[in-house]
């Protein structure tokens, strides 16, 4: 693993759309102008406009649910259209409100043994609102963020606050997971570490031990700053996909290992991910009530709020761990069969002597697999010698989409990508992995 420090300028310059510096150059501000959308809807554009042509595409892309694959549990689609039906349909409180507060409390005490009270936990509009509301809370401009790459999105957040950006590249051999070790020469003078477990894009989770190991490194450089008198170091770690981790993965989190470190940590959490409800925006952070308060402040200036209706529902979800043992009772094991598939159908294609691997499903709804036939000619005679070389191909020859980890920060074209399952059935993917493997064979 190696460290990667980044100037604080925009971390990923883009050419400014036409017109966008014209009239004295000042038409757009500058970190409008700098910021690129997103890798990974931009792929997914390209998957529906196929999609709309006639083309059977096995599209693993983007990280969502398909409701006809996953719906969300009755008792929360109820439980919404109950709300309507009584009228709440008003602003919220900007903070969430007071009986979300309490009820993800209660969650938190019984799911994960973690004793927070409603006034250190805030609602929002899903967790990227959080996320960005963490960055705004505790990042000054030219300030230090560390995280660790592959990662989601933490590239964007440091360009839009004028942060100085450390990354850490981790790679196949810890999971692409950080580590102590690998963390510790960053922490110095950092005023974020941002960790994400199990970790989008790859689908691993971090073990107790490594967790453990980073947040004493953590506690031990805020003693340090206590004495000094300088600004603590805050750890955000979302988790938002912990409760689905496959049989046999522990979830840990940094309270709960050491429970020191929670004034400085923030956990970004909600419903997207674990009832498949994606399109209900309610998320949550839980952590120090200052910054909380804070960031309430930040995000009801620009109405980040999640609807109430769905609010209210999800008070009644996060109080019924009966209906939550029912739902994912099935929507677990249906996730981890499309992991297990790929994993399965990459690792025979392994053993014939292919240019593959996949590492085991840990959690979410990722599989991480090296496609890596570098050198290789397709049919027409074109060499792949990039990662988008080979997504081309994957998708032309084989209607196989994915992503690959260029869009979450990785620049070496190692053939790595990120493979979705929330969005394809069982046999979708079947379909796809007969497919791949045909065109796999047809590299020369």
């Amino acid at each position: 693993m190696a460290i990667e420090p980044t100037s604080p300028t925009p971390s990923n310059p883009a050419t400014p759309a036409s017109g966008a510096r014209s009239e004295g150059g000042n038409r757009i501000a500058s970190m409008a102008a700098g910021l690129i959308g997103s890798e990974i809807l931009k792929i997914a554009a390209e998957i529906r406009t196929r999609q709309r042509e006639g083309q059977s595409i096995c599209n693993l892309t983007v990280g969502d649910f398909a409701p006809s694959e996953f719906p969300i549990p009755d008792a929360l689609r109820d439980g919404v259209l109950a709300a309507l039906t009584k009228g709440e349909t008003n602003y919220p409180p900007s903070s969430g409100v007071q009986e979300l507060r309490e009820a993800v409390s209660r969650f938190y005490a019984r799911e994960l043994g973690l004793q927070y009270p409603a006034a250190s936990i805030l609602i929002a509009g899903g967790a990227r609102p959080l996320i960005y509301g963490t960055y705004r809370a505790v990042v000054d401009p030219g300030d230090t963020v560390v995280y660790p790459v592959p990662s989601w999105n933490n590239n964007h957040y440091c360009h839009m606050v004028g942060a100085r950006e450390v990354q850490i590249d981790c790679g196949p051999q810890s999971l692409f997971l950080p580590t102590r070790d690998a963390l510790v020469k960053a922490l110095p003078g950092a005023r974020l570490l941002c960790i994400n477990s199990p970790l989008n894009p790859t689908g691993t989770a971090i073990s107790a031990e490594a967790l453990r190991g980073i947040c004493e490194a953590v506690v031990e450089e805020n003693d340090r700053r206590k004495r000094d008198g300088s600004r603590p170091l805050f750890l955000m770690y979302d988790h938002i996909y912990w409760m689905l981790c496959v049989d046999g993965v522990q979830h840990v989190t940094p309270p709960a290992l050491v429970p020191e470190v929670a004034p400085y940590t923030i956990l970004i959490d909600g419903i997207s991910k674990a009832f498949a409800a994606t399109g209900l925006r309610v998320g949550w952070a839980a952590g120090p009530a200052d910054v909380m308060e804070r960031m309430s402040a930040l995000l009801g200036h620009v109405g980040a709020w999640a609807p109430r209706a769905e609010q209210v529902a999800t008070v009644a979800l996060l109080d019924d761990p009966a209906t939550i043992s029912a739902y994912l009772s099935h929507f677990k094991p249906g996730v981890t069969a499309r992991l297990r598939a790929l994993h399965e159908g990459f690792e025979a294609m392994r053993r014939e002597g292919q240019p593959v691997e996949s590492l085991p499903p840990m959690g979410a709804i990722y599989l991480t697999v090296r496609i890596a036939p570098f050198g290789k000619k397709t049919p027409a005679g074109v060499e792949l010698r990039t990662n988008e070389d080979v997504r081309a191909y994957l998708l032309d020859a084989a209607g196989f989409a994915v992503v690959p980890f260029q869009a979450f920060g990785v620049r070496a074209d190692s053939g790595w990508f990120r493979l979705s399952v929330g969005a394809v059935s069982e046999a979708e993917i079947h379909a796809g992995m007969a497919r791949v493997a045909k065109a796999m064979q047809q590299l020369a």
